[in-house]
């Protein structure tokens, strides 16, 4: 018995004094490399999400931080990269720069120029891994983003500090609303940013010329990571460009992103984590495909005055396939975002632009935001349309119909029409007001179905000759609402122009 105590004190003694030193490595190397993913050895200290940098100046990300190894996702330019070569720790995460000089710029997902304007000389920048703003930090959604189409702000109202879906097929105009977006923000002190995934050169380069011409590059930042990048650049560029936003946001001013497709988003994820051998999961996506869009969404907000006073507004695209909302992007995205703009490849196909369904869209917030003078000159459009759609379904079978039905379904279709807006064209919000009060009123029943079609663009020459219309045009922009004793002046006044047709 007393061996064994002897024995056990040798043991406790020796463990006790017994000095172990990990060595913790500040360098690796490559083990692999193949499709822009890098599998390292060492570099135990390394931390998720942490820059990494590799031979000739290319940096990687760390991603997948395993027991022996490390997945490391590549930006750039990989085919320099050899096994074995070294690898070492930059103890940063990934940052890009932030600040008013990124106003005019085409960026890459890094921060990096790629417009040949030279480089930013930018003050500041900022990680893009960040904790969205808590529920104390936020504000409720308080003021209206004008998007100068009429069909939106009349029936689907965007809020500043709202995030609100574009969801459709391929080749409907989901871009087409958010440049025209970005377009009417000139002048009402919103900043942009537009950040492009997956998208060909060309079709960007398009994008660009347009917001030149404008003069809307003014106040815009662009964020592209186009299809000839690779996958974890993809994978970065919405990331980016919140980043860029948010530095805005907190210094007190509204801003505008888009991101022009979060669909192309998902699969460059997709392809990253499946070369990493993450497991796949429903449709091939891995299971945090979800927290990837929720912790970016999320960080658009209205935030209380305390933590800045700003408000970031998002718009994702999300493309569908044969327009079913019930695949697994899109129902995840339209679960994380507080409404959607739905549109429909059959109004496209028909002639209708923008082709809004109002029957799937919806605004869970814009409309505690809408003004006073789009709300009331509003009125029921949406449910008009709403009847509108149901007995055009029902009237393809019936051979009579009565007066009623008629009625609903002539002032429909001429409803329909007068929503139809050409793109880049948007409409001040003082102009829509008086096609909606026309609508609104009834006053369109008295317009010939084959005059609809232009009564908009003559309404706004009247407007901008007439005397007494242009005294209200100018009360719509002071006050933002319509008083009654100028509702029954307007409405003499319409009809008046009306029998001029």
């Amino acid at each position: 018995m007393s061996k064994a105590i002897e024995l056990s004190t040798i043991i406790k003694n020796k463990i006790k004094n017994y000095n172990l030193e990990i060595k913790e490595s500040e360098e690796g190397k490559v083990i692999s490399i193949a499709d822009g993913i890098a599998t390292v050895s060492g570099l135990e200290k390394a931390k998720a999400g942490e820059l990494l940098k590799f031979p000739e100046e290319t940096f990687g990300m760390a991603l997948n931080l395993e027991e022996d190894s490390i997945g490391v996702i590549i930006f750039g330019d990989f085919s320099h990269i050899r096994d074995g070569d070294p690898v070492s720790r930059t103890n940063q995460v990934v940052e890009v720069p932030v600040g008013d000089e990124l106003l005019g710029r085409i960026v890459n997902s890094l921060g990096v120029p790629i417009d040949g304007k030279g480089k930013v000389n930018s003050k500041k920048t900022r990680p893009t891994e960040r904790i969205a703003p808590g529920i104390m930090t936020r504000k409720p959604v308080s003021q209206p983003l004008e998007t100068g189409i009429l069909a939106i702000d009349s029936m689907i109202p965007i809020g500043k500090g709202q995030r609100e879906l574009i969801i459709g097929d391929k080749k409907v105009g989901k871009t087409a609303i958010a440049i025209d977006t970005i377009l009417n923000q000139k002048g009402k002190n919103v900043k942009c940013v537009y950040v492009s995934i997956g998208q060909k050169n060309s079709t960007l380069g398009n994008t660009v010329r347009k917001l030149e011409s404008s003069g809307a590059m003014e106040y815009t930042t662009i964020v592209a990571a186009n299809a000839s990048e690779s996958n974890a650049m993809q994978y970065l560029s919405p990331y980016s460009g919140i980043t860029i936003a948010e530095e805005w946001m907190e210094n007190g001013e509204d801003v505008l992103i888009v991101f022009d497709d979060l669909t192309k988003h998902a699969i460059s994820y997709r392809a990253v984590s499946l070369l990493l051998r993450r497991p796949p999961g429903r449709e091939a996506y891995p299971g945090d495909v979800f927290y990837l869009h929720s912790k970016l969404l999320e960080r658009a907000a209205s935030i209380n005055e305390k933590y800045g006073g700003g408000s970031i507004t998002a718009l994702p695209i999300i493309e569908t396939q044969a327009g079913d909302i019930s695949a697994y992007i899109p129902t995840n995205v339209i679960s994380i975002t507080d409404g959607q703009i739905f549109l429909m490849a059959d109004l496209f196909n028909a002639g209708q632009r923008p082709a809004v369904d109002a029957g799937k869209s919806v605004s869970r917030v814009g409309g505690s935001a809408q003004t006073k003078l789009i709300k009331k000159t509003s009125g029921s459009l949406k449910i008009q349309l709403a009847s509108y759609f149901e007995l055009k379904a029902f009237s393809q079978f019936a051979s009579d119909m009565d007066e009623d039905t008629k009625s609903i379904l002539d002032s429909g279709e001429k409803i329909m029409k007068m929503i139809k807006q050409k793109q880049y064209s948007p409409y001040p919000q003082e102009i829509e007001a008086f096609i909606l009060f026309a609508i609104n009123e009834g006053l369109i029943k008295e317009i010939p179905m084959n005059k609809i079609s232009t009564f908009n663009e003559k309404l706004i020459k009247e407007i901008s000759v007439n005397k007494d219309l242009n005294r209200i045009k100018k009360e719509f922009q002071k006050e933002k609402q319509l008083l009654d004793k100028t509702s029954k002046e307007l409405k003499t006044l319409i009809s008046k122009f009306i029998k001029t047709l």
